[in-house]
């Protein structure tokens, strides 16, 4: 799959695709399926806190690979907010092929320094990379909330790193559990203009379905969303739980929560699409 060309063909006819973080192997196993479902292509993603959580990156990433080989849909593996090279670096030798490196915490002299540099060594092993700047708000206390990318800043921002793609803060902020954030449409725009690449947003969740047609409309490619697929497993696991309190085998209260985000990830790609079903022309 040439994602390169897949994603500059979204961009050029204002259509999204949905990116999704897994932390445990049923979101991966639902994401997947979710895009079969509804058949278009996904983005499955990995944070560097999920790592964390694991413990190390191969085991999980491994499995994640395995699944996009195995899958009927076009599948990519994505690392997410990584801040520490040396996880890219492990990424890349575990045959990842999009990362997103996040120094926007930084100076913007240094972010543009460590950017290009990750840039420079991920291109040579044929990975894409997504950057940000403008500080998304909500990210355990590193991004201010209510900063917003300045367009002429990020055209010279992507010209100074070579990155594929621009994660934008236009309104929208990390780990919402309501969907109130009002994203800034003008702005959007002006991004889009402005910037060479795919602009992604990042903290969707909290953003409405109009909200986010609205988004990939004024040009927003990549959508990523993750605290609203662990609400819907939670729900789900939850309600299974209320209903059968005696239940200590895992796999029966984690398959229903499994199976909701799966729906989830289906109706949301179909919403990012644009379409009411699929994209032939694309996907494929």
């Amino acid at each position: 799959m040439n994602w390169a060309a897949l994603l500059d063909d979204l961009r050029a006819q204002r259509r999204g695709i949905g990116a999704f973080n897994a932390i445990l192997i049923e979101h991966a196993e639902a994401v997947v399926a979710g895009a079969e479902l509804s058949g278009l292509p996904v983005i499955l993603q990995i944070s560097q806190n999920a790592v964390r959580y694991h413990g190390s990156l191969a085991p999980f990433a491994a499995a994640c690979l395995r699944l996009a080989a195995n899958a009927t849909v076009p599948v990519l593996v994505h690392l997410d907010h990584v801040e520490d090279e040396r996880l890219i670096h492990e990424g890349l030798d575990l045959g990842v092929t999009s990362v997103m490196f996040d120094a926007a915490a930084l100076p913007y002299a240094e972010n543009v320094a460590r950017t290009k540099a990750v840039v420079e060594r991920c291109h040579a092993a044929n990975c894409r990379v997504e950057a940000e700047l403008g500080e998304i708000g909500g990210k355990n206390g590193a991004h201010a909330p209510g900063v917003r990318t300045d367009p002429a800043e990020a055209r010279e921002f992507v010209a100074a790193t070579g990155v594929d793609s621009l994660a934008v803060a236009v309104g929208s902020s990390h780990a919402m559990t309501d969907r109130s954030a009002v994203l800034d449409e003008a702005l959007i725009a002006a991004l889009a203009g402005s910037v060479p690449v795919p602009l992604v947003l990042h903290g969707s969740s909290g953003v409405t379905d109009e909200g986010l047609r609205g988004a990939v409309a004024s040009g927003i490619v990549k959508v990523n969303i993750g605290t609203r697929l662990n609400q819907v497993l939670t729900e789900a696991v939850r309600s299974t739980l209320g209903e059968h309190a005696t239940i200590t085998d895992p796999r029966r209260y984690l398959a229903p929560g499994r199976d909701a985000v799966r729906d989830e990830v289906s109706r949301l790609l179909t919403l990012l699409a644009c379409r009411d079903e699929t994209f032939p022309a694309i996907a494929g």
